[in-house]
């Protein structure tokens, strides 16, 4: 058993690792860092001076903002595994950093604006559309991801085949996890109704590709806008879209469809050009 003297004191120790005697006590209280010897008269805490790396490790990391269960796995990891468990948290953190930044344009916009940016909306109609389209689930964060790899099934799927610019986006009108989003094209060749198509002896739809379906977008009277800018920005259009929709007393129905007519590759993200379009019908006593 070691001696006393080869001890040091809560006190001694949490000035020797830049922790507070406060800290020490809670991560005892969690399991993070327990004392190497408790006092069973007194209660006092004793640790060993072989503690300090994981308690100079505990302390950076929290000054890192690094959560006490990440610092856990870490600590009990071997050191191969402690670098994949940095490298994951280095991953979420620069994801909250890109969240981050999307959210101070936002606020540099409306402050810039003097408030919420105005945009036109316009009443009209829209014709039925016929698209081919590929689908995937998503949460509210996962949109851009989720709507980016739509694109590129989408245009993989239809390669050979001659379809109508722009590309469309339908999402639901409620942001949930679990969402069902999907992104389309109308074929430059008019495509077989959706109610007619019968579906293959593979069991998908006949003259598709694996993993493409057929959609029809139904016609009538919508409410539409124009965004300018990165699609980060489009809550804002989204905004006042929907405010439209609700002050006229009318219906919103989903999908709500995005007209993708200048976008990456095309030209820089201030300049992409997006048609947010929503199909409504006059609001009844019954669905009001």
């Amino acid at each position: 058993m070691r001696d006393q003297d080869d001890f040091l004191t809560i006190g001694r120790f949490a000035r020797l690792c830049r922790l507070s005697v406060k800290q020490l006590r809670h991560y005892d209280d969690t399991g993070l860092l327990p004392p190497a010897r408790v006092d069973p008269a007194t209660g006092y805490r004793y640790y060993a001076p072989g503690q300090a790396r994981d308690a100079l490790t505990v302390a950076l990391l929290r000054d890192l903002d690094v959560p006490l269960a990440v610092i856990a796995a870490t600590l009990a990891a071997a050191e191969p595994e402690r670098a994949g468990l940095l490298r994951a948290e280095r991953d979420r953190v620069a994801e909250r950093i890109t969240r981050d930044r999307a959210r101070l344009e936002l606020l540099e916009r409306l402050a810039a604006g003097g408030g919420l940016p105005g945009y036109e909306i316009v009443l009209g109609r829209e014709p039925e559309r016929r698209l081919v389209v590929v689908r995937a689930v998503a949460g509210p964060g996962e949109l851009a991801e989720r709507t980016g790899g739509c694109v590129r099934r989408l245009l993989a799927g239809l390669q050979g085949t001659p379809w109508r610019l722009p590309l469309w986006g339908l999402f639901p009108l409620d942001l949930a996890e679990g969402m069902r989003i999907a992104v389309g094209a109308e074929p430059a060749e008019p495509v077989m109704p959706v109610e007619e198509v019968e579906p293959d002896k593979a069991g998908g739809p006949p003259g598709l590709p694996a993993g493409l379906e057929r959609e029809l977008l139904p016609g009538g009277p919508v409410v539409e806008t124009v965004h300018h800018g990165p699609y980060s920005q489009l809550p804002l259009a989204y905004h006042a879209l929907l405010a439209a929709v609700h002050e006229r007393g009318l219906r919103p129905r989903a999908p709500v469809r995005e007209a993708y007519l200048v976008g990456p590759g095309e030209a820089p993200e201030q300049e992409w050009t997006t048609r947010l379009v929503v199909r409504v019908e006059e609001r009844t006593e019954e669905a009001a």
